[in-house]
């Protein structure tokens, strides 16, 4: 694995830095892309979204408030991705999808993409984007519907897997999806949380999205693909929805020797002496592309 790192000033975000721009091809290996880094309250690394680039085929990971923003500071915009996939309804893995999907209806007149369960689905549509999307235009005597909006990919499910885990394919790119153990806090399992998902890319690569400290559920996948890389969910202190830092602790240090720790807070830096001393790979960067040949 290497890694490109779009040049920045140590993780701050100027407009007067040029920056290389992110492309939607590539020769053929696999690219994972940061379009932010940050938690859902980052003002400084953007939010979790994630931009997969494999050959001729791409996929955006969610599509969070400020990620339009961050594309365009990447050379990109959302008019220019076709393929979404959506992890879960909080505001910063989905809160950019308004302006994706009112651009696509009104202003470039086509339908993008969207990789998720009919689960996950129905509460998307129902209780996030059905505000601000249906009620603008009436369509044969009714208003507009998810379907107006977005090809969904379904995935598929795979026979006798846990936690619910299926396949989709978007081009050359494979992504299996699994429930995650994130909301409500009080939930003791993956099986009585609020739909969240997250993902193994191309048999390769662990990507958590949001996730609790969830031991169980990382030992138990990486070792049925033995991952390259891992990407965890983590925050800086213990207590709510996500994985902290001092859980991860926990994982064995093999684990953590590949693991690279995402979703942080803006205080991050003064963390980076603690994440190396546990043996961690580090963070991930905001706007590095991770490359696998």
């Amino acid at each position: 694995m290497s890694t490109k790192r779009v040049d920045r000033p140590s993780g701050r975000v100027s407009a007067s830095i040029k920056r290389k721009a992110l492309k939607l091809s590539n020769e053929g290996g696999l690219d994972l892309s940061f379009v932010g880094s940050g938690g859902a309250f980052s003002k400084v690394f953007f939010q979790n979204n994630l931009l997969i680039v494999k050959g001729r085929s791409h996929l955006l990971v969610d599509c969070g408030t400020r990620a339009p923003e961050a594309l365009t500071r990447l050379g990109l915009s959302v008019t220019d991705i076709s393929n979404y996939l959506i992890t879960h309804t909080h505001a910063d893995h989905i809160g950019g999808l308004e302006e994706a999907m009112l651009v696509g209806r009104f202003g470039l007149h086509r339908k993008n993409a969207m990789v998720v369960t009919d689960k996950l689905r129905k509460d998307l549509w129902s209780m996030s984007l059905r505000g601000g999307a249906s009620f603008n235009e009436m369509k044969d005597g009714r208003y507009l519907e998810y379907g107006d909006f977005w090809d969904q990919v379904r995935p598929k499910p795979i026979r006798g897997a846990d936690r619910e885990l299926c396949e989709a394919h978007v081009g050359e790119i494979e992504v299996r999806l699994f429930r995650t153990k994130h909301i409500p806090d009080s939930a003791p399992d993956w099986a009585s949380s609020f739909p969240s998902y997250g993902l193994v890319i191309d048999r390769r690569v662990l990507y958590t999205s949001d996730t609790r400290y969830d031991p169980e559920m990382v030992l138990s996948l990486d070792a049925e693909y033995g991952f390259e890389a891992i990407f965890h969910d983590c925050q800086l202190f213990t207590g709510g929805v996500h994985a902290s830092l001092e859980e991860l602790a926990g994982l064995p240090p093999g684990i953590r020797a590949k693991t690279r720790l995402m979703h942080y807070g803006d205080k991050v830096e003064e963390f980076l002496p603690r994440i190396a001393e546990l043996g961690f790979a580090g963070i991930a960067e905001q706007w590095a592309t991770y490359s696998f040949e």
